[in-house]
C-alpha cells in the first residue's frame, strides 16, 4: 500500500514538473527560448518561416511546423514574445513592452492553472482538475496529426486557400471563401447528412473518417509508405499552393515527403497561378506564365501572383481580339457553372465572348459541344497538350503570342530552318493567291445568289447566338414539309407543321405572322431564344428569315401539347395522364419559366402560358414553347392588339393586362397559376356549369376548398387511381397564391418551385379578388377568344402506363370524399384505341 502511495506522489511530482506555469515567456530573441514534451518529440518555439520570411510562434516536429500561433496570416519579428499571463490567456505580443496582442487564446478568467505540450504534439491550457480549457487540436491551423480530430465546423487555412469536411463526409477544397474546385465524393453512397463525423489520420499514415452511425471507421486515404516500420510520423496538411496532402517524416530526418495528395494534377487548383495565369508543366512540375505577350507578370519574381494587361480594355473600344489558346481550358466551377454553359462550336464560343461582356472562353472538343463563357473578374488557366478544349482571351490587338521555345543551335539547324521557313512561305503566298483569284470569281458570279445572302447570315448571327442555330433556306423547309402539308397546329404567332430534314431528323416548323421587324433585330431576337438552355424549354434548331419569309424550326414534341390530355375524355381520345404525370409536368412547366424569369441573363417574359404552350416529349417531359416571341409582334397588327396591345389568351390574362398596368414576370405567374388548377382539375378554368352554379371554376373552386372539400376540384378521371393527396392539395394552394389579383401578392417562380415540392410551407391563400369582382379572366379578349392563340409543335401518341406494382410515397389511401374513396388500385394503362 505504502509503495502504491510513493508511486502515485511520484507520478504527480512528474506530471506537475511537465506542466508550464503561468506566468512562463518565450521570447523571439531566444533561440534556447522553448517548451518541449516530455519525450522531447515536439518543440514549441519562435521559428523563422521559409515560406514568408517571416518569423512565427509554433509547434514543430523537428523543424516541421504543425501549428502557427494565430494563424498562417499573423508573423512577428524578433522583438516578440508568447506569454501565458497569469490570468491564463496565452498571447503573442509583438514586444516585451507592448499590451496589445496580435493573438490571444482568450482564456482569461475561465480558471487555467497551468500550460502542457503534450507527446502528441497537442498545446493544452489546463484547469486545477487537469481538463482542457483551450488546446491546438481544437484550433486547427493548417496541419492534422495522429490523435487529432476535424470536425464539421472545423477548417484549414492557408492563404487563399481552404479545407473543410461537410456532414455527409465529403471532404472539399475551396479557393477565396467562393470557388469549390475540389469535392472528393468517397461518402458517394450514402444518401444523408453523418450524425457527427470526425476526420483524423491514424498513426500508420491512413486518412479515415469515424462516425456513430458508422459501424467501423471508412478509409478515407493511404499514404504510399502507410504501415511501414520504422519511427515515422505522418501528418495531413493543406498547403498554400491549395492541395491536400499526406506527408511522412523519419524521426530526426528533418525533412518529409509527400506520399498523397487529393489533386494529383496541381494544374487543376483554382488560381494557382493567379488572375490570368496560365498553369502548364515543365516535365513532371506546374510552372505559371502569360497567356501571351499582350500581358506582363504582375511579380517577376513570383510568377504564381498572375498576369495583368499591358492594355486594358477600357483603353482600347473597338480594337478588341481574340487570343487562341490551343489545348487550354479556364478552369469552372459551382457556383459558376450555372450561369456560363452554353452550347456551340468553336467559333460561336469566340465570337460570343468577343461581342459580349466575358473575358475568356472555353470550347470543349470532348464531344459535349459546351462553352465556358467567363464573367467573373478572375480567371485560372491551365494549358496541356491532353487537354481536348480550345481557349480564348479577349485582348488589345494586335495579338502577340508567346516566343516558341528555344531549340538546339547549330550552323547546319539555322541554314534547314531558313530553307523551310523559305519554302513556307512560298507555297502560303501561292495558296493565298489561288483563294484570292477564286474569290473574285466567286464574287463575280454568285454575289447576287439567294443562297450567298443565307451563308452572310449564318455568319452574321455567330456574333449573337452561343448555340448558332442553323439558318434554312426558304426552299429547304418548303421541301421538308412537303409544301407546308402536315398541319399540328395554329395559333395567334401562326401555324405549325411537321417536317423531315435532310438528316431525318423530325421537326415541328412554325411559319410565323405578323412579324415585321428588319432582319437584324429577328435575328437578335433568334439569337436570344436560341441562347436559353434548360431540359423545360423547347430546344430551337434553326430558321429562315429569307424575304418576307420568317419561320422558326424547333424539336419535334412527340406528344403533343397538354391541352389534348386534360380536356377531352378517355373515351374520346384513349389518352390519359394520372397525377403522377401531372405533377411532373406542373413543377417541369414551374422549373421552365424560373429558367425565363430568374436564371437567364435577360428575364424574358413569356406572355402566354397556357396548356396548348405546354408540349411534352416521348416521356411526358413538359416543355414550355413560344417563349420570346411576344417582342417579334408588331404591334400595329390588329389580329394582335386589343386595347393596350394586350398579347395573351382567354382565361390566362392577368388583371393587369387590361388594366394598363406595367407588365412582369408576375403576369406570366397568374398564367401558370390558371394552368396549374386546370391540372387539378381538368377542365378550363372560365368554363361555367352546373355543377359550378354557373359561376366561374376559378371562383367556385376556392369557394370549394374554403369549405374543406377540395376533393370536388380534383378530375373525377383521377379518383380511379393512387394520389398523394397531400401533393395536390399542395398544387391547389399554390394555384389560389399564383392567381391573387395583385401582382405583389403573387409569389415569384422560383418560390413556387420550393412551393410545389414541399421544401417551404405554405400559408392559407386569400381568396383571389379578381375572381369575385369579375375582371379580365375568362372574359374574351379577341373576337376569336384568343390573342396568341393555340400553339402545337406535336402530334399525339400513346400514354405510357406507370408500373401498377409503383407507389409513390407519402400517398394517402384511402380518402373519403363526395365521389366516394380513393381506394388504392393500380394506376391506369392508357393507349389510343
Amino acid at each position: 500500500m505504502m509503495i502504491t502511495i510513493l508511486i502515485l506522489v511520484l507520478f504527480a511530482g512528474l506530471t506537475a514538473a511537465a506542466d508550464i506555469p503561468l506566468g512562463s515567456t518565450l521570447y523571439a530573441s531566444d533561440p534556447n527560448s522553448k517548451w518541449v514534451s516530455s519525450d522531447n518529440t515536439f518543440t514549441f518555439t519562435f521559428f523563422n518561416d521559409p515560406t514568408s520570411a517571416t518569423t512565427v510562434a509554433a509547434i514543430a516536429y523537428g523543424n516541421i511546423t504543425i501549428w502557427k500561433g494565430g494563424g498562417p496570416s499573423v508573423s512577428v519579428n524578433s522583438s516578440a514574445i508568447l506569454r501565458l499571463l497569469q490570468s491564463g490567456d496565452l498571447q503573442l505580443l509583438p514586444s516585451s513592452t507592448s499590451s496589445s496582442p496580435v493573438w490571444s487564446s482568450g482564456t482569461s478568467n475561465l480558471g487555467v492553472v497551468a500550460a502542457a505540450l503534450e507527446n502528441s504534439g497537442n498545446f493544452v491550457l489546463k484547469n486545477s482538475s487537469g481538463a482542457a480549457v483551450w488546446s491546438t487540436f481544437d484550433h486547427p491551423v493548417d496541419t492534422i496529426v495522429p490523435t487529432q480530430q476535424l470536425n464539421a465546423n472545423q477548417t484549414l487555412v492557408s492563404g487563399i486557400y481552404t479545407f473543410k469536411m461537410r456532414e455527409n463526409g465529403n471532404l472539399t477544397l475551396t479557393w477565396n471563401k467562393s470557388i469549390e474546385y475540389y469535392n472528393s465524393g468517397l461518402n458517394s453512397t450514402m444518401n444523408s447528412n453523418l450524425t457527427k463525423p470526425v476526420l483524423s489520420i491514424l498513426p500508420i499514415g491512413i486518412v479515415t473518417l469515424s462516425d456513430p452511425s458508422l459501424a467501423a471507421p471508412l478509409d478515407l486515404a493511404y499514404a504510399s509508405d502507410y504501415a511501414q516500420e520504422g519511427d515515422i510520423f505522418w501528418f495531413l496538411k493543406l498547403d498554400n499552393d491549395g492541395n491536400l496532402r499526406i506527408y511522412s517524416s523519419a524521426r530526426g530526418s528533418g525533412t518529409s515527403t509527400v506520399r498523397w495528395a487529393a489533386l494529383s494534377d496541381q494544374c487543376q487548383v483554382f488560381g494557382y497561378c493567379g488572375n490570368m495565369g496560365i498553369c502548364s508543366y515543365n516535365d513532371s512540375s506546374p510552372v505559371c506564365g502569360c497567356p501571351s505577350q499582350n500581358f506582363d507578370l504582375i511579380d517577376p519574381k513570383d510568377s504564381r501572383k498572375g498576369c495583368k494587361r499591358k492594355l486594358e480594355l477600357r483603353d482600347c473600344p473597338g480594337n478588341e481580339t481574340m487570343l487562341e489558346l490551343d489545348h487550354a481550358k479556364f478552369l469552372t466551377f459551382f457556383p459558376e457553372l450555372s450561369s456560363q454553359v452554353f452550347y456551340g462550336g468553336i467559333d460561336p464560343c469566340r465570337q460570343l465572348c468577343l461581342v459580349g461582356p466575358c473575358t475568356v472562353s472555353t470550347s470543349l472538343s470532348d464531344g459535349s459541344g459546351i462553352c465556358f463563357l467567363k464573367l467573373s473578374d478572375f480567371v485560372s488557366g491551365y494549358q496541356s497538350p491532353a487537354l481536348p478544349s480550345t481557349s480564348f482571351v479577349k485582348v488589345c490587338g494586335p495579338v502577340i503570342p508567346n516566343p516558341a521555345a528555344a531549340s538546339a543551335s547549330g550552323g547546319t539547324s539555322k541554314t534547314l530552318k531558313v530553307t523551310a521557313w523559305i519554302v513556307v512561305l512560298v507555297v502560303l503566298v501561292t495558296v493565298l493567291g489561288l483563294i484570292v483569284v477564286e474569290g473574285g470569281l466567286w464574287w463575280m458570279f454568285f454575289r447576287n445568289s439567294p443562297r450567298f445572302g443565307g451563308f452572310s447570315a449564318q455568319y452574321t448571327l455567330l456574333e449573337y447566338a452561343s448555340g448558332a442555330p442553323v439558318q434554312f433556306s426558304y426552299k429547304e423547309l418548303n421541301k421538308a414539309t412537303k409544301g407546308f402539308k402536315e398541319k399540328l397546329g395554329a395559333g395567334g404567332f401562326g401555324a405549325v407543321y411537321r417536317g423531315v430534314l435532310a438528316n431525318r431528323t423530325v421537326v415541328a416548323v412554325k411559319q410565323l405572322e405578323g412579324i415585321e421587324q428588319g432582319e437584324k433585330q429577328f435575328r437578335m431576337e433568334v439569337a436570344t431564344i436560341s441562347s436559353t438552355h434548360h431540359l423545360n424549354l423547347v430546344r430551337l434548331i434553326g430558321f429562315c428569315s429569307e424575304g418576307r419569309h420568317r419561320l422558326l424550326v424547333y424539336e419535334f414534341m412527340r406528344n403533343s401539347s397538354l391541352d389534348n390530355f386534360l380536356f377531352t375524355s378517355v373515351e374520346q381520345s384513349g389518352k390519359h395522364l394520372d397525377w403522377e404525370y401531372r405533377y411532373k409536368i406542373a413543377l417541369g412547366t414551374a422549373k421552365g419559366i424560373t429558367y425565363l424569369h430568374e436564371e437567364c441573363r435577360d428575364c424574358i417574359v413569356h406572355c402566354d402560358i397556357k396548356p396548348e404552350n405546354i408540349l411534352l416529349d416521348e416521356n411526358y417531359t413538359a416543355k414550355v414553347s413560344d417563349f420570346g416571341l411576344a417582342k417579334l409582334v408588331n404591334p400595329k397588327d390588329h389580329r394582335y392588339r386589343t386595347l393596350t396591345s394586350v398579347r395573351g389568351t382567354r382565361g390566362y390574362l392577368a388583371p393587369e393586362w387590361l388594366a394598363n398596368l406595367p407588365i412582369t414576370s408576375k403576369s406570366d405567374v397568374y398564367s401558370y397559376g390558371m394552368v396549374l388548377l386546370e391540372i387539378v382539375s381538368g377542365r378550363r378554368n372560365f368554363d361555367v356549369s352546373e355543377e359550378t352554379h354557373h359561376k366561374k371554376f376559378s371562383l367556385w373552386a376556392y369557394e370549394v376548398y374554403e369549405m374543406g372539400n377540395f376533393a370536388e376540384i380534383v378530375d373525377k378521371r383521377l379518383f380511379s387511381h393512387e394520389m398523394d393527396m397531400e401533393q395536390v392539395l399542395r398544387a391547389i394552394e399554390v394555384s389560389f397564391w399564383c392567381i391573387q389579383e395583385q401582382p405583389s401578392q403573387r409569389p415569384m417562380m422560383g418560390k413556387v418551385v420550393q412551393m410545389l415540392e414541399g421544401i417551404v410551407e405554405i400559408d392559407r391563400p386569400p381568396i383571389p379578388k379578381a375572381a369575385t369582382e369579375g375582371s379580365i379572366v375568362g372574359q374574351s379578349v379577341t373576337g376569336s377568344g384568343s390573342i396568341s392563340g393555340t400553339s402545337t409543335y406535336a402530334a399525339p401518341f400513346p400514354v405510357p402506363s406507370s408500373s401498377s406494382s409503383h407507389q409513390p410515397a407519402g400517398i394517402l389511401s384511402p380518402v373519403s370524399g363526395k365521389h366516394g374513396d380513393l381506394a388504392s388500385s393500380s394506376l391506369l394503362h392508357s393507349e389510343i384505341k
